[in-house]
């Protein structure tokens, strides 16, 4: 499939979903801002995918991913970040939603599964996800494989400078 193909706005992806529930496949849902992909990024949703039979990726809207990121974040923009997103093997689709929170998009799409994250914190919505019938599988990244981490990393330099 085209990645173009794969990034859908979220009433496409209402209708594309609709079909894969009367097909009675699991539907797993993932998110996050993506800015620089690593290594982290693919096993969490190489992982996420093994979770079910189709991988929705949603991917922070720009103003979003500042909120959560602070200033000087994103790197990429949204449309570069749902591309690359879209290109890797696992992920079936991908949408670009503007809320910093997820539980709008969850309650809207109601996915099977939740992956979440390494960094999701005890505070998560997870007794509301379940009320929807939304399980919640730990899939996340090591905290030292972070966009945030790797960051600091290049800023800092090779030689610790």
């Amino acid at each position: 499939m085209d990645t173009r193909e794969k990034i859908l706005s979220r009433a496409g992806l209402h209708e594309v979903l609709e079909e894969h529930r009367r097909a009675s496949r699991k539907i797993v849902f993932a998110h996050g801002v993506f800015d620089l992909l690593h290594a982290g990024h693919v096993r969490h949703l190489a992982a996420a995918r093994s979770e079910g039979d189709l991988l929705v990726v949603g991917v922070h809207s720009d103003a979003a991913a500042k909120k959560l990121k602070g200033d000087g974040r994103p790197l990429l923009t949204e449309r570069a970040r749902a591309v690359l997103v879209a290109a890797l093997a696992p992920v079936d689709y991908v949408v670009v939603f503007d809320e910093a929170d997820v539980m709008p998009i969850l309650r809207e799409l109601q996915p099977d599964v939740l992956a979440a994250g390494s960094d999701a914190t005890p505070d998560d919505p997870c007794g509301e996800l379940a009320a929807h019938g939304i399980r919640v599988a730990r899939t996340g990244i090591e905290s030292t494989d972070s966009t945030t981490a790797l960051i600091a990393r290049v800023r800092k330099g090779r030689n610790g400078n």
